[in-house]
């Protein structure tokens, strides 16, 4: 006969699959009539945007283009600077067994490089090398037991706390804005740009997530007199994702991907540059939730049997941020005195040690510098080393965590001295998933009739992995019971060879 229960229900978040791959995204370019030929690369830099992503079933697909920005010396008789803009779409298929169309598909994707070969005077061969993180999990609704209606029941109970997931959601968003440059600039063409989303924020209204952030956008151009200037700007970019039973209360992870970009001057009288960028943003909400978890049970007085599965669940999710503020004087012969046009700044973490409490990350700070030569434009790359703690209560070696780096403030001074004032924050953000195995009981079921031993009491020794519960169901008894009887205070504490006097029910 089936007994009837009480039920709890949790919605688990399962990862699937988890996989870091890296790929070349390739192809090659015409330098447009209009420019003249290509000498020599002097930079190359870009953007990833991801169009479409999908699950096809053992597979996920990533459809997207790198935009880039190639500076070059041009063959004509001033020597001059200019640059190409060029859009290298690509598919990449990335193997991942047992996922599903159905599934979450979280993707984190990361430009590591640029390469740029001069094949002849008009035609050039690009080379980017892409990074990307995919993630696919599943939601499962599940029913836990937590009371069992049934009389002189005996359980075993845990209680637990447990992230459940709300709901998860995409928005789609624009950050748009006019860049003004300066008015004695007539801007011939862009030579490079840089974004980054800094400062990302939620607020919570009714069924929905309100995601905030800044885009910052830097952009390298050169003026119809040869001359090489940058302008900058912070987009605010904010966007509704709707999730059903949002509450303030909740866990809320953002996170944000480009889509695609468009960079087009304005009028040459204008003297401004419109931007363009579109934004997805995933949003997923947790709860914490404490759930009456039962591990075991039994009823002196019937036979009682039952089912268990084991299910992999999200114990707890939390998020830690802090800065890491990189202060130093770089000593750059090459540049000396010279002007700075920009600076490409990106972090590569080369070891990460987790302690207790306390992350130690030893990581490398890169930096391309774009300068005024004397006799032109060149670039020079430099490498900062640095170490950095990030404090967060209750990690440890096993746990597993998440990093991500945005660079934020930055700023680039030649000093008196022919220094280079290096000032840049890199700006981290660590997540700390704990996942659990739990036994769920199910199935349970009741039979009537029990034969039970005639003898009322029992005297037993305790036994090395001895516990009460152990003992009070191997004798059809109860750990309340056994406790009284033998005056025993603390339930959770037996010695071996210790005398028990066992109580138990007659039929």
């Amino acid at each position: 006969m089936v007994v009837e229960t009480t039920r709890d229900n949790i919605c688990v978040n399962h990862i699937i699959g988890q996989k870091n791959e890296n790929f070349i995204v390739e192809g090659d370019s015409i330098i447009p009539d209009v420019k003249p030929d290509i000498i020599s690369e002097v930079s190359a830099s870009g953007t990833v945007c991801i169009y479409k992503k999908e699950i096809i079933e053992g597979k996920v697909r990533l459809d997207g283009c790198v935009n880039t920005y190639v500076m070059y010396q041009a063959d004509d008789e001033n020597s001059s600077i200019r640059s190409l803009n060029v859009n290298i779409d690509f598919t990449q298929m990335i193997d991942m067994s047992n996922v599903m169309p159905d599934m979450n598909l979280e993707t984190n994707v990361k430009l590591k490089s640029v390469e740029c070969k001069v094949i002849n005077g008009r035609k050039v061969s690009i080379k980017a090398f892409v990074e990307v993180n995919v993630k696919v999990t599943s939601n499962e609704n599940i029913d836990i037991i937590s009371n069992v209606n049934l009389k002189d029941i005996q359980m075993l109970n845990k209680s637990l706390s447990v992230n459940s997931l709300v709901g998860r959601g995409t928005a789609k968003v624009y950050a748009k804005d006019t860049l003004v440059i300066d008015n004695i600039d007539n801007l011939s063409e862009i030579m490079r740009a840089d974004l980054h989303i800094l400062n990302k924020d939620v607020k919570i209204s009714y069924n929905k997530v309100l995601a905030k952030s800044d885009l910052n956008v830097r952009l390298l151009y050169l003026t119809d007199d040869n001359r090489i200037n940058s302008v900058q700007n912070v987009i605010p970019v904010m966007g509704f994702v709707d999730i059903e039973n949002v509450s303030e209360e909740n866990i809320v992870d953002t996170k944000y991907e480009i889509k695609n970009l468009i960079i087009k001057p304005n009028n040459v009288e204008e003297h401004s540059i419109y931007v363009e960028v579109e934004l997805e943003v995933l949003c997923e909400v947790y709860k914490n939730q404490e759930i009456n978890l039962i591990q075991d049970l039994y009823s002196p007085k019937t036979s009682v049997t039952f089912t268990q599965k084991q299910i992999n669940i999200m114990q707890r999710r939390e998020s830690a941020q802090s800065t890491c503020q990189i202060r130093e004087k770089q000593t750059v012969p090459e540049i000396g005195a010279n002007k700075i046009y920009d600076v490409g700044v990106s972090v590569e973490i080369t070891k990460q040690t987790i302690l207790n409490d306390r992350i130690l990350y030893e990581g490398e700070l890169r930096l391309s510098y774009i300068y005024n030569s004397g006799g032109g434009v060149d670039t020079k790359n430099t490498v900062i080393p640095f170490n950095f703690n990030v404090d967060f209560t209750g990690v440890t070696q096993t746990s597993n965590i998440d990093t991500n780096m945005e660079i934020g403030m930055q700023d680039f001074i030649i000093t008196e001295d022919g220094n280079i004032d290096v000032k840049v924050d890199i700006n981290f953000n660590v997540t700390l998933v704990k996942n659990a195995e739990i036994n769920i009981i199910d199935d349970i079921q009741e039979e009537e009739n029990r034969q039970v031993n005639s003898c009322s009491l029992v005297i037993y020794y305790v036994k090395s992995g001895d516990t009460l519960w152990k003992i009070a169901k191997k004798f059809g008894s109860t750990v309340d019971e056994i406790a009284r009887i033998n005056g025993i205070e603390n339930v959770d504490k037996l010695n071996v060879a210790q005398q028990l006097f066992i109580p138990r029910y007659n039929g």
